[in-house]
């Protein structure tokens, strides 16, 4: 009697045939599930787990755990690419011994990014080169590791953008999509000389992120001088109210410019006798430190960080605002 099994192709080959089968099956399943790290790495692991004796609750804990990991991984690269942070102004680049140890305290508590889910603002104030942006991006970094949305911009760029908005009669839209991140970084909000246009959208954007979402903000103007860029005192006074109410404030106003600091290291490492004028620095160097130097001017005045704000005397609107925490809040 003919066995029933020998027509055709031999049993081992059948048998290959239906697990190529299936297995290309399984992938094209995994591909519609939208599972594509599992799809990648099914054969392998299932490679590995026949080795290793894995039962198959381990294998398939495996596989969902490396598609996890894969999804987070790809969460965090879309939310840099959409952040527009400065890709080399990190932690690991940032200078922390530079600064105070209560201001790298404070810094410290900020990585965490408790701040944001209270809805806590954050200004660094500070002469121009002293790190600010530096750090502010560093935290920028530091949100989109534990999975919050961040956006970076100039305050002029983003002025501008609103500006625009506004002509065109979608302000509201465009407030709406800032609205979709958590933390916005504002850069060198003391740079921008608004006009009144101009300072009402900026306005409109602080009022709007109220108590609900955070804004980091650098500037080299402390407090006292804003109304240089809100024009009207009690617009000033209302913006820095909302800014400063639930905050905090990163004074860097005792730190050096980094890049004033550069110059004078590179004038000592490379001074010769005929380099430049008898007694002093070569003029481009000077120029140099002049022009860091050129931001804020203290020399006859003061900076100080209290109660919630940072004021500095003689002249200037002066603003003292007092930072009412919320119940079992925690500032740095």
């Amino acid at each position: 009697m003919a066995n029933a099994a020998t027509p055709g192709r031999p049993l081992t080959d059948r048998h290959t045939d239906r697990h190529t089968d299936r297995h290309e099956d399984l992938h094209a399943l995994l591909r519609a599930l939208n599972l594509s790290r599992m799809a990648a790495t099914c054969a392998d692991l299932a490679l590995k787990a026949a080795k290793e004796h894995l039962t198959h609750e381990a294998f398939l804990y495996e596989l969902a755990r490396q598609e996890c990991d894969h999804r987070a991984q790809q969460r965090a690269e879309r939310r840099l690419r959409q952040s527009g942070l400065p890709r080399e102004k990190t932690f690991a680049t940032l200078r922390l011994d530079h600064f105070t140890p209560s201001l790298r305290l404070q810094i410290e508590r900020l990585r965490t990014g408790a701040f944001v889910e209270e809805a806590i603002n954050v200004v660094a104030v500070g002469r121009p080169g002293a790190g600010k942006s530096h750090a502010a991006a560093s935290i920028g970094h530091a949100l989109i590791a534990h999975g919050h949305t961040v956006l970076w911009t100039s305050t002029a760029a983003l002025v501008q953008r609103l500006l625009a908005a506004k002509r065109d009669l979608r302000l509201p839209q465009e407030l709406a999509k800032l609205d979709r991140f958590a933390c916005l970084i504002l850069d060198d909000i003391g740079y921008v000389q608004h006009d009144r246009d101009e300072m009402e959208v900026l306005f409109t954007l602080l009022a709007e992120r109220y108590e609900r979402r955070s804004v980091v903000i650098t500037t080299n103007l402390v407090f006292s001088e804003w109304d240089r860029i809100f024009k009207d005192p009690m617009t000033t006074l209302a913006a820095i109210d909302r800014v400063v109410h639930h905050s905090v404030i990163l004074d860097f106003m005792a730190v050096e410019s980094y890049r004033a600091h550069e110059a004078q290291r590179r004038q000592v490492a490379g001074a010769a006798p005929s380099s430049g004028p008898a007694g002093g620095a070569r003029p481009s160097t000077q120029a140099a430190l002049q022009a860091e130097k050129g931001g804020v001017d203290t020399r006859d005045g003061r900076s100080r960080a209290e109660s919630g704000g940072i004021e500095r005397g003689n002249g200037g609107l002066q603003v003292g605002v007092t930072s009412t925490p919320r119940e079992g809040e925690r500032h740095g």
